[in-house]
């Protein structure tokens, strides 16, 4: 049987990443021995999170050791210069990796890894992936594999809030050392193959990742909204506003946007002062989300930016039509289906909510329900096996 361990930030808090982990190394879990390390506290194991309770998975929980001050200084002084230099050869790649990465954190993490015996290591989101890379030649009969859960433009856009472009040959350079790189769309293999030809990464969708509930019957006039409330992320800034000038024409839809995250606050305080609090309703993060895509009439993506909105599937599988702004990894998952607006635009989004409206509501959902097929899980596991 082979042993497989998934390196992974945090698989007991709620997010997209971590809910489509469970959901792979779940199915996994059926012929193979399936580990995860994470580092989430010990006390924040919660296995009916996801129903992981439901699987044979085991659970190892690291923790890096503390680093002087400083021998921390020492290792940062090679960092600040690469990331201001931008040197372009593998050499300066390799030396970056070392000491954004401390012997020390190296050391501990290698002798973790090794307890388990693994056949294959997934560092799961780009930060991991690169140190897996790193830690290649300590690993040298175990088969090292990225999975890359941010879309290209968000790690090394302008504007990124993740990586930013000073560090994108530094990361592709990384990649390439690994076994396989999995990505989440096709875009993004062609933007990494357009940086550099020579990187050969693989495309792997998400799975749909929970069981559908009732599908909505279309009637209740009621937009939804499902995501984190982190940092300009998923839009919901825009989704507001974009709400409040569709509502000066329209008294009768409502709003519910599903979540948590440090930005509820903001939300709430736009709700007040577009004086909308009893039509758009903040609700927090739930098991039972199926509820609420059952409920709903349409579904709303106002995010800036997306590796692969694992929210679209879950819309489609309870026959909902979506608005989604016009990322390149929604156009890819939607095809025609979507409605889309210009991403960033309120105007844009609020003349899409208004036409939402008016749509020939029984033909988009059946059409929502012919274009899953592509995200079963039958057909994702196939890839992921090929590949394993």
């Amino acid at each position: 049987m082979k042993r497989i361990c998934f390196l992974t930030d945090s698989i007991f808090s709620y997010g997209g990443v971590q809910r489509v982990t469970a959901v792979v190394a779940k199915e996994l879990s059926k012929t193979c021995d399936i580990t995860i390390v994470t580092f989430d506290e010990p006390t924040s194991q919660d296995t009916s999170l996801y129903h992981l309770a439901e699987a044979n998975i085991k659970y190892r929980f690291f923790s890096y050791p503390v680093i002087g001050r400083i021998k921390n200084m020492f290792y940062k002084t090679y960092s600040v210069f690469y990331r201001k230099m931008k040197p372009q050869g593998l050499w300066a790649s390799n030396l970056y990796a070392k000491s954004s990465f401390p012997a020390e954190l190296r050391i501990a993490l290698i002798k973790e890894l090794h307890q388990g015996k693994y056949d294959t290591i997934i560092g799961v989101h780009a930060p991991l992936a690169t140190r897996l890379a790193t830690l290649m030649p300590y690993l040298p009969k175990v088969r090292c594999i990225g999975w890359i859960h941010n879309s290209f433009e968000a790690l090394f856009g302008p504007a990124s809030l993740y990586i930013g472009p000073e560090l994108k040959r530094h990361y592709v350079y990384q990649f390439q050392k690994l076994h396989a790189t999995i990505l989440l769309c096709q875009h993004d293999a062609d933007n990494y193959r357009k940086y550099d030809s020579k990187f050969k990464p693989v495309v792997i969708y998400n799975p749909l990742t929970l069981k559908p509930g009732e599908p909505s019957k279309g009637n209740s006039k009621r937009f939804l909204a499902v995501g984190r409330f982190s940092h300009h992320h998923k839009g919901f800034d825009l989704l507001i506003e974009a709400f409040s000038l569709f509502a000066h024409n329209n008294k009768e839809w409502t709003l519910d946007i599903v979540g948590e995250g440090p930005e509820e606050k903001m939300y709430l305080q736009m709700i007040s002062e577009y004086h909308l609090e009893n039509r758009i309703h903040l609700h927090p993060f739930t098991n039972h989300i199926q509820e609420y895509y059952s409920k709903a009439q349409v579904f709303i993506l106002s995010s800036r930016w997306e590796g692969f909105g694992l929210v679209l599937t879950e819309a489609m599988a309870h026959g909902l039509p979506v608005i989604s702004s016009n990322i390149p990894t929604s156009k890819e998952i939607l095809e025609d289906f979507g409605i889309y607006f210009n991403n960033g635009d309120v105007k844009s989004l609020a003349n899409k909510l208004q036409e939402a409206t008016q749509i020939d509501w029984s033909t988009k959902s059946k059409e929502a329900m012919r274009l899953l097929h592509r995200f079963e899980i039958s057909q994702i596991m196939t890839k992921w096996n090929d590949i394993l």
